[in-house]
């Protein structure tokens, strides 16, 4: 579904990402690990039109989207949850659900996915009519994804959803993350906790200062020497 290939992107002076390839393919759940700093967001935010690259093509389900604009990008049928969840802090859960809609015209498939989604967090459904920038950080994590789901995507790209949640909170993200998978949505996840992500992912590449220096199954990243002696601990 996804092909990247020889990527290269900066900012300013300074290279981000020198020369990534990676694939993600239909139905998969793909992890990129790494350090702070390594590259892994800028990834991400090349995908989805954040970033322009300087180099390097990216392919999505056949068509060249390098360098393309991110409305044209998220019509094709990819979104992005950022880091830090961004929701608009001052508009209600009900229209930060529907900015992620924003380019449909199905009004009634529309209205069915604010019920799933309120099906699917039911906290959300409770605090519809309340600030965004007023919910707790699971909350507003939980909206994030929705929000990302509203525009019914083939890929999903996470960037560190767990980040700053309490541990429960984390399992229950995660788990989210899964079942979207396993709903049929392709997922891209970029997630802090290594070991988590490995446990989770069909396929992770490592990113190192701007290189993908390992690639492979989950169980085959958590087992290498170098991936458990710099992100799982020995």
């Amino acid at each position: 579904m996804l092909e990247i290939r020889d990527l290269e992107c900066g900012y300013g002076p300074v290279a981000a990402l020198k020369g990534v390839s990676l694939d993600v393919g239909e139905g998969e759940l793909v992890a990129l690990i790494g350090a702070n700093g390594a590259g892994k967001s800028t990834t991400l935010r090349a995908i989805s039109g954040l970033v322009k690259p300087r180099a390097g093509t990216i392919r999505f389900a056949g068509a060249d989207i390098t360098g393309a604009d991110p409305a044209r990008i998220l019509s094709l049928g990819i979104a992005h949850c950022p880091e830090g969840r961004r929701v608009f802090p001052y508009m209600s859960v009900a229209d930060n659900l529907a900015m992620g809609a924003y380019l449909r015209r199905d009004p009634i498939r529309v209205r069915e996915d604010y019920d799933r989604v309120y099906s699917d967090f039911p906290r959300l459904a409770e605090r519809r009519h309340q600030a965004a920038g007023t919910l707790s950080g699971g909350e507003q994590q939980m909206l994030a994804i929705g929000r990302a789901l509203m525009s019914r995507p083939k890929l999903v790209m996470f960037d560190e959803p767990s980040l700053g949640l309490a541990p429960t909170i984390v399992e229950q993200t995660l788990g989210i993350i899964r079942a979207i998978r396993d709903g049929g949505a392709t997922v891209l996840l970029v997630e802090q906790n290594a070991f988590a992500a490995l446990e989770l992912c069909d396929h992770a590449y490592l990113i190192e200062t701007g290189r993908v220096v390992r690639r492979g199954g989950g169980p085959e990243l958590i087992a290498d020497p170098h991936v458990r002696a710099a992100y799982l601990g020995g």
